[in-house]
């Protein structure tokens, strides 16, 4: 899919209007129009009502739209982070990310950081956990933080904390004012979104594992390609979805997230490393994570106190 036409569709949705966004995008409406009218044909949908004065999206719209927006600001990112690679003679540390961890206390984490570390190139990449191990490897990533549990001989996994999960409903979906919390089983008859597509293992065995371990079949209505989408997906009530908690900080006003019966269906937070980087900017990191989850209450990983530890020791010798 040709990006420049990506962007064409996001300045049309965004002006609601063909002339405005072709006077914004310095060129003329007709091909303009036409550009947008071949995009539809090749989706085979309908992304723009325009019998609408002004211009509305199509359920098909919004969600292109939502995606687009995704992908031309990671466009945007790797451009920066080419640009940047002038740098070099600075520390490079470089952070992989599954979405659903940002929307939990990632975001802190990192400001902590880069705070602690200013002199330090910092760099985000999104990597989902089947990938991050690969990306360790290759020298990619430095740190990956992810959800999926996985063996490597040459990874080091640190569970962060388990994340309780909840239900994600539509707004008018009956669900959405049951005053009880949800049992797992009386579940099994809706319409369920999982999420991500590909690749596979990934979060969406850790939800049907939820159903199986217990005896349970889920109905799998539909597979979305990422977290986002299936969000999206139950505002317009194709179905609900399992989540993390924090993905209520996405702030939709049109879904609803319920609590399940049982509070020991989580997922956790895991950071993945290199076994035996001794950089001092990992043990920063863990650093920061300890100190920081200390101050909220939070048991410090076992794991990341040994490398801090170890990492001082270093500091100590080496000053001595």
């Amino acid at each position: 899919m040709d990006l420049r036409v990506m962007r064409y569709f996001v300045a049309v949705a965004h002006e609601k209007n063909f002339t405005r966004a072709a006077e914004k995008l310095n060129m003329a409406q007709p091909p303009l129009s036409r550009q947008i009218q071949q995009l539809e044909e090749d989706l085979g949908v309908s992304l723009l009502d325009r019998e609408a004065r002004p211009l509305k999206l199509t359920a098909a719209g919004r969600i292109f739209l939502e995606q687009a927006t995704q992908i031309l600001g990671k466009v945007d990112c790797l451009e920066e982070l080419v640009k940047g690679s002038r740098h070099q003679q600075r520390p490079r540390f470089v952070i992989g990310f599954v979405a659903s961890t940002i929307y939990a206390s990632l975001p802190e984490l990192i400001r902590r950081f880069r705070a602690a570390a200013p002199a330090v190139d910092l760099s985000l990449v999104e990597v989902v956990s089947a990938k991050q191990a690969e990306a360790l490897r290759g020298g990619q990533i430095d740190v990956g933080f992810g959800r999926l549990r996985f063996e490597d001989s040459d990874i080091r996994r640190d569970v962060l904390r388990e994340e309780k999960l909840v239900v994600a409903v539509p707004l008018r979906h009956p669900l959405a004012t049951h005053e009880r919390p949800l049992r797992l089983a009386s579940l099994c008859s809706e319409p369920l979104i999982i999420y991500p597509r590909h690749p596979r293992p990934s979060y969406a065995e850790q939800v049907l594992s939820l159903f199986s371990d217990r005896g349970l079949k889920p109905n799998v209505a539909h597979h979305a390609r990422e977290l986002q989408t299936a969000i999206g997906l139950v505002a317009a009530e194709i179905g609900i979805a399992i989540v993390p908690i924090s993905v209520k900080r996405l702030g939709r006003d049109d879904v609803v997230y319920r609590d399940l019966e049982d509070a020991t269906l989580t997922s956790p937070i895991i950071m993945n490393r290199r076994l035996g980087d001794t950089s001092p900017q990992l043990a920063l990191m863990c650093k920061v994570i300890c100190d920081t989850y200390r101050e909220w209450g939070w048991p410090a990983p076992v794991g990341l106190q040994d490398r801090v530890e170890e990492q001082q020791t270093v500091w100590t010798l080496t000053r001595s």
